[in-house]
């Protein structure tokens, strides 16, 4: 096997794989469309929450369109490299290419935007914690959600259990806080002074940022590897291009 069937069968392997992923991808989007009990739904019955987070409740249609682009790539890779058709290839390095040229710009414009982002979160969390101190404990929806998150991943209210103080729950259960808020309580409920004693947990903000802070390092080294794949792609695409080109001459 020469050269030319090497490239062949690596873009076949390769974009089959951006094949699979983007039908991952669009079945994910469909499904948070179409699942009422979802995240999105309770961040819309958010009051007060500031007029960008309806933006988030667009991340389904942003879901089945990546799931959607991911789907045409691999398959004009894949076609493109079996078919040795060089349309189909000059397609695929195209919208490659574009994807590359918008991923950069995406990346500039959160580094020079970030102060905004850091606004944005701060609103949010504002109205965060007026819905737990309104419903938390009332509104079984809202409940249940915090509840599931919280439990999940092992946080206490947005910032802190201070969140909860004056809600339905603190003021219907002897001003405890709910039991996901101290460690090792077995479902009970757990006051201030255990959460001054160390047995209080941290907020689902704070331990988010720092898992993301924590993770930084991954994070840009995962956005390097796609970059430097894009790159591969689009050089392998072009060789298997001008190769068809000049066997066809």
């Amino acid at each position: 096997m020469g050269c030319f069937g090497f490239l062949k069968i690596m873009m076949f392997i390769f974009n089959g794989i951006i094949f699979l992923a983007g039908a991952a991808i669009l079945g994910v989007g469909i499904w948070v469309k179409v699942d009422s009990g979802s995240i999105l739904s309770f961040l819309g019955k958010i009051e007060d929450a500031p007029a960008e987070l309806s933006q988030v409740l667009n991340v389904g249609y942003l879901l089945i369109a990546i799931g959607l682009l991911l789907l045409v790539i691999g398959f004009l890779g894949c076609c493109g490299a079996v078919r040795e058709s060089r349309c189909m290839l000059m397609l695929f390095f195209i919208i490659v290419l574009v994807v590359f040229i918008a991923e950069v710009a995406g990346a500039v414009v959160v580094l020079v935007f970030r102060p905004l982002a850091d606004e944005l979160f701060k609103k949010f969390g504002t109205a965060a914690v007026k819905n737990i101190q309104k419903d938390y404990g009332e509104n079984p929806d809202i409940t249940g959600l915090w509840n599931t998150t919280m439990t999940t991943l092992k946080c206490c209210g947005f910032y802190n259990a201070t969140d909860f103080v004056g809600s339905p729950y603190y003021e219907t259960h002897n001003n405890q806080y709910p039991p996901q808020c101290c460690s090792s309580m077995n479902n009970n409920p757990c006051n201030q002074t255990m959460i001054d004693s160390g047995m209080g947990i941290t907020g689902c903000f704070p331990k988010i940022k720092r898992l993301i802070d924590d993770n930084a390092i991954v994070i840009v080294g995962v956005a390097l590897g796609i970059a430097a794949l894009e790159i591969c792609a689009m050089v392998v695409s072009m060789t298997l291009y001008c190769k068809i080109k000049s066997r066809g001459d």
